[in-house]
């Protein structure tokens, strides 16, 4: 009696695997948080990278939004347009109203690009394919030949300025604000990034990934697959129109050329490069991407859009699942080596 107690006991103290202490699911996650514990760090470690990281971060919440539609087998190549609107919106009520706060400035960019998604996707949600892609295209022209032909309300090529917002009611110099930018931007990052994932396994996240796979079996279910699709292409365009506000918020100036349809293939750009249809890999491809362009353009005045088109090229053809299909490819490999190993 005594023995079976001690048993009880001793079987209820033992924590069992996941329970009672931390336990990291893999190496990868333990990678994403150094990640972010070193980009927090750059402001101090790194001052002169600071404004590298500004700019990958906001662009790398644009390239989420496409990531968003790869899950769903639809390519956009005109989702800058939603960039553009939430920056446009964002200068627009500053030049109406110079003391808006930093935050009124963001969900007022936001909800522009949300508005502007639900009115295309009700119609691109009908097509599939090379038609999805070349009407989101066709509506990003149209806005971007707006942009340039009332100038008088636009700049037109030169575009407005995006005045520096105030942060809670206080004015900021230059080198603070910058600071809260790029804070908020790991914010932004962390906060959406999670959300995202969390969407992508929710319900409605699955339905919305079943499009790529099978469309038809969601029909014989009684489901929309419009209004499934529907569903992620407003969460892409949110996520685009918050990239595209702190971008504008970042440079302090906003142009026809966030809306141009190289913004667009930069993205995918981005999105293949970094993995298609990751949420990590969008931030780790948008870093690598204006690393390179930066120091490439630097360097190799001349030729940095070769590199960066060789780059694109060696990982579709050697690594088809992006800098984050090789990173888990090594923890892999280690993991199968340390396993044979013991």
């Amino acid at each position: 009696m005594s023995m079976s107690t001690n048993k009880s006991k001793s079987a209820a103290t033992t924590p069992e695997p996941g329970k009672g202490h931390f336990v990291m699911k893999s190496p990868l996650s333990l990678l994403w948080v150094v990640g972010i514990v070193a980009v927090m760090a750059v402001p101090i470690a790194a001052p002169s990278l600071k404004l590298l990281f500004t700019f990958a971060m906001a662009k790398g919440l644009g390239v989420l939004g496409v990531t968003v539609l790869l899950r769903a087998g639809q390519v956009s190549f005109g989702h800058a347009l939603y960039f553009g609107i939430a920056a446009y919106a964002g200068a627009f009520l500053m030049a109406a109203m110079p003391s808006t706060d930093f935050l009124i400035v963001l969900v007022a960019g936001v909800i522009g690009a949300t508005l502007a998604g639900l009115f295309v996707g009700l119609f691109v949600v009908r097509y599939r394919g090379i038609f999805f892609g070349m009407l989101n295209l066709a509506f990003s022209m149209i806005f971007w030949s707006i942009l340039e032909k009332f100038y008088h309300y636009t700049g037109g090529a030169d575009g407005i300025r995006l005045e520096r917002p105030t942060v809670f009611g206080s004015a900021m110099n230059h080198t603070d604000f910058g600071l809260v930018l790029y804070y908020m931007l790991v914010a932004l990052m962390i906060g959406l990034g999670w959300y995202t994932i969390r969407w992508f396994n929710s319900p409605v996240g699955q339905l919305f990934q079943t499009i790529k796979t099978n469309e038809t079996r969601l029909e014989y279910l009684g489901i929309s697959p419009k209004r499934a699709l529907l569903s992620g292409y407003l969460l892409s365009a949110a996520l685009c129109g918050v990239g595209g506000v702190m971008m504008g918020m970042a440079q302090g100036v906003v142009t026809p050329e966030y809306v141009w349809w190289v913004r667009s293939a930069e993205m995918v750009f981005i999105a293949v490069l970094g993995g298609a249809g990751s949420v990590q890999g969008a931030f780790l491809g948008a870093l690598i991407y204006e690393a390179v362009r930066t120091y490439a353009s630097v360097y190799a005045g001349d030729v940095w859009q070769m590199i960066l088109g060789g780059f694109l090229l060696v990982i579709i053809l050697f690594a088809p699942g992006g800098l984050i299909g090789i990173l888990q490819s090594l923890f892999k490999r280690s993991n199968d080596k340390t396993g044979g190993g013991t």
